[in-house]
């Protein structure tokens, strides 16, 4: 296994307030619904009594006396429908809807979503969805003991594209009474809100003031008073350039052996030995039978384990020393040449970390 430290080095690069902040106020609102998918080839949940009573209660709407004995639920499936209702909409505008099985449906392929009103934290209903589903995925055969069966993907969460209708809209309000508004940095840091601010100023002069690490608070200027202006402002705002800050920092994520440095990570003089000591346990069965024609005895199973130790020789079995490496480059030079796995690297890094050796943020997923 190759281990591929990505790193980007060189001098900062400058972006725009809108690629590391957002205006307060403009915010998006998680939505979520319970609703049926019918139209399921036998795919449905297996007729468990709450699926039952969902859609004879959808029945009686309609006028149709029906139980829970009337029905069966091969055909249909109890889902929850979820989506982000983006600031700004007006009613009448459409959004994407996910949609996932709750009980115990096989497949969502071919089914269409019935009437389902989706509401926010308020419990207010905000929007509706419904429509046929798109599943990225798909379920064939049969379940049961000696049942063969093919799925790709996951075919119990699917889609609806443009599928909900914005019923109500989300009041926001950007400037206050004060003809002020907010940006909040998506990664709080005093010295990236300084500079912004500086940056800010430099561009209106004399208007932004950074109240902690996470928030600039601007006066709007008067030549942009009123709010068929305040948009403007904000349009320019947004594309005031600044130089960024960041915490040097290390992310390892141990299930898929990813790891990944930024370009500010140190790491001082220090020396690193490191192996690998397998330890493998292997336990076999033997079979004692009788002598031939014996009136006595019985076939005996015996289990029989056998242990074995071996630490590896060569790669990264030895100590070597780190000179001080100020750059990430270095970095990933010095610890390239250690030869170690994704999995190695990981455990070199805790415990340069526990040295003192290196100097960054480490966070292990």
């Amino acid at each position: 296994m190759l281990l591929a430290l990505i790193v980007s080095a060189g001098d900062a690069l400058a972006v725009r307030v809108k690629d590391v902040a957002r205006v307060q106020g403009a915010r998006q609102n998680q939505l979520i619904g319970y609703g049926v998918v019918i139209g399921l080839a036998g795919t449905g949940d297996s007729n468990p009594n709450i699926t039952l009573q969902t859609l004879a209660n959808f029945l009686n709407r309609f006028g149709v006396t029906a139980t829970i004995t009337d029905i069966k639920a091969n055909n249909a499936a109890l889902v929850v429908v979820t989506a982000d209702l983006p600031p700004f909409v007006r009613t009448g505008s459409r959004i994407d809807v996910n949609v996932a099985s709750v009980i115990d449906a096989k497949s969502l392929s071919g089914g269409v979503l019935l009437q389902t009103p989706l509401i926010s934290g308020d419990g207010q209903v905000y929007a509706v969805a419904q429509g046929a589903l798109v599943v990225g995925g798909f379920f064939a055969g049969n379940t049961g003991a000696g049942a063969a069966s093919v799925q790709k993907n996951h075919p119990t969460v699917a889609q609806i594209t443009e599928g909900a209708l914005i019923e109500r809209e989300v009041p926001t309000e950007l400037v206050s009474v004060q003809n002020t508004l907010d940006i909040s940095l998506r990664e709080p840091d005093f010295t990236t809100a300084t500079r912004m601010a500086e940056a800010l100023n430099h561009r209106f002069t004399e208007t932004a003031i950074p109240v902690d690490a996470g928030t600039v608070r601007i006066n709007v200027p008067t030549d942009f008073m009123g709010p068929s202006k305040h948009v403007q402002f904000i349009s320019q705002l947004e594309n005031v350039e600044l130089d960024p800050d960041s915490t040097a920092r290390i992310v390892i994520n141990e299930r898929t052996g990813t790891i990944v440095a930024n370009a500010r990570i140190r790491i001082s003089n220090v020396a690193v030995a490191h192996g690998n000591l397998i330890i493998s346990v292997v336990t076999s069965q033997q079979v004692s039978q009788p002598l031939p024609f014996s009136a006595t005895g019985t076939t005996q199973v015996t289990q029989s384990t056998t242990t074995g130790i071996k630490e590896e020789q060569g790669g990264a079995a030895y100590i070597g020393v780190l000179g001080e490496m100020p750059t990430v480059d270095r970095v990933a030079s010095a610890l390239n040449a250690l030869k170690a796995t994704p999995r190695d690297m990981m455990t070199i890094f805790q415990a340069l970390k526990q040295a003192g050796a290196l100097q960054a943020e480490l966070i292990v997923r």
